[in-house]
């Protein structure tokens, strides 16, 4: 905790251009049994990161609107996404048949993914989220996100695909069942005492919202899915049934949860998990990925948008954006080494490259866009 109170307290006084979840890496390293081994990541603290985790995809599906993945945004997001993902697989492939690699499968995957949860803020702070740029990259990153989910689901579970199957139809049928229970219990009566909830010590809509959280979370782990996919279906679900005039009251309390206690946790325990001296030792692998990001992931999207954002700096950052990973990097790389089919130096070597990514490229998508002389393009 003493890490994530000096987190934004040493990039706001050092007017730092960086993402906070840079500064939360970081110290999570320097604490970590690497170099000063303050920190001991036991079962409790295990416990809060994965909370921390749900909550960074919770917000992903909260903040997501509709309108970004429908009509011209949906679907070249789906040609982005896909194209990415071509890409992403024949590097990968390439890599197996020439032995740098040894899980295709984990690794195609990571250069798919979008830290859409990460980047939302700052698209938020930036006064962009509400911009057509902001709800292009909300389609992008949305399913630069629930993408990488299924595929873990389908492809990485210790199921058979048959059984990954089941798992997702059952888990598709949860979430429609659990989008309509606010509608079935919806009364006059009850709304009232919601609503009356928010002042007073029950807190009423806090509670059913982390009631929604934990239970699609425990669901989805007890169907053998990512906790992570039930996640940003509790989030889309709460979105779609929170009141408009509650939202913002709701949105902030959870945000209090969130960000000010689990999600920085959850960013500390990445860092102190991560084996710096394999990368430091040879740092080849990390920089090879974090150039394949970029590659797969961001320059194929400064083509397909070329319409969409026709000015190329705006274009630019998108693409930058676009190819900043971590949270499915450190969601693929847990699940691939608990099942022994990945070593800690490999994965290391891809959360490295995530973090580095979250450090890098924002960073530049800032200045390219502080040297922007013209208006930037809003016009769809």
């Amino acid at each position: 905790m003493l890490i994530a109170v000096l987190a934004p307290l040493l990039v706001g006084l050092l007017r730092l251009k960086i993402a906070e979840v840079v500064i939360l890496l970081g110290l999570g390293i320097l604490v970590g049994p690497e170099l000063l081994d303050l920190v001991e990541v036991d079962s409790s603290i295990s416990l809060l990161s994965q909370l921390g985790l749900g909550f960074l995809f919770f917000f992903a599906g909260l903040e997501l609107e509709p309108e970004a993945i429908k009509g011209r945004y949906g679907k070249l997001a789906a040609i982005g996404w896909g194209t990415t993902l071509l890409i992403a697989g024949l590097s990968a492939w390439t890599l197996d048949t020439l032995g740098y690699i040894e899980n295709f499968l984990g690794f195609a995957i990571v250069l798919t993914s979008t830290a859409l949860g990460t980047l939302l803020p700052v698209l938020r702070d930036s006064g962009e989220l509400q911009t057509p740029f902001g709800k292009f990259f909300m389609g992008a990153g949305a399913i630069g996100e629930f993408g990488p989910i299924l595929a873990i689901s389908l492809l990485l579970s210790s199921m058979s695909s048959f059984e990954s199957i089941l798992s997702l139809i059952a888990m598709a049928v949860v979430a429609y069942i659990a989008s309509k229970i606010p509608g079935w219990l919806s009364s006059r009566k009850m709304s009232n005492l919601v609503i009356s909830g928010h002042f007073s010590s029950s807190q009423t809509p806090m509670r059913i919202t982390i009631l929604f959280l934990v239970g699609l979370l425990a669901i989805a782990a007890s169907l053998g899915l990512d906790v992570v996919l039930g996640a940003f279906i509790a989030g889309v679900i709460f979105r779609l049934n929170t009141p408009r005039g509650a939202e913002n009251t709701i949105h902030v309390k959870v945000e209090g949860i969130g960000f000010g206690f689990l999600i920085p946790i959850f960013f500390v325990v990445s860092g102190v998990n991560i084996d710096i001296r394999s990368i430091i030792e040879d740092p080849a692998p990390m920089l090879v990925v974090t150039l394949l990001l970029l590659f797969a992931r961001g320059l194929p999207q400064f083509f397909i948008y070329r319409n969409a954002i026709p000015v190329t700096r705006d274009r630019i950052r998108f693409s930058l954006y676009v190819a900043t990973a971590l949270p499915i990097i450190v969601a693929v790389t847990s699940v691939q080494v608990e099942a022994g089919v990945m070593t800690s130096a490999d994965a290391a070597s891809l959360v490295g490259a995530g973090a580095f990514s979250v450090l890098l490229f924002p960073l530049v998508a800032y200045f390219v866009g502080r040297k922007e002389q013209q208006p930037k393009s809003e016009h769809v």
